[in-house]
């Protein structure tokens, strides 16, 4: 698992297809406004199942996570006045969590698949980003 950070704020967390741990293992430190974690046990392991209660949380901005299921991606990372910083490549079975910064992609072979989760609820492209 690779952090990238800038100015002690975490940009990016690369999770990759060999980092996996049997168990669970959370991604994301615990105060972070996303959670990402992996789970990998044997047949047979029961969760105990569960309702989760309301709490309310406060987040002042949506950021995400991605995952490659098929194919591979750039992902290019900004600081928060848009200037390039640095990117990485994430392929079939790896994942990116985005966290502070800006952040673009660019697919690089046909057939990419990836799934994409952040926190909402979502309002509208026009409150929640700033293109550039």
């Amino acid at each position: 698992m690779e952090v990238i950070k800038h100015e002690e704020q975490i940009l990016a967390i690369i999770y990759r297809d060999s980092d996996w741990v049997e168990g669970l293992n959370f991604i994301t430190p615990n105060e972070l406004f996303i959670q990402v974690g992996s789970w990998w046990y044997p047949k047979g392991k029961k969760l105990a199942s569960h309702v989760h209660k309301d709490f309310e949380r406060s987040a002042l901005r949506t950021q995400e996570m991605t995952y490659v299921k098929r194919g591979a991606m750039r992902v290019l990372l900004y600081d928060d006045d848009h200037n390039y910083l640095q990117d990485f490549v994430i392929k079939e079975g790896d994942l990116a969590v985005v966290a502070y910064g800006g952040h673009g992609y660019e697919i690089l072979e046909d057939g990419t698949q990836i799934i994409e989760a952040k926190n909402g609820p979502f309002i509208d492209v026009e409150t929640d980003k700033t293109k550039f």
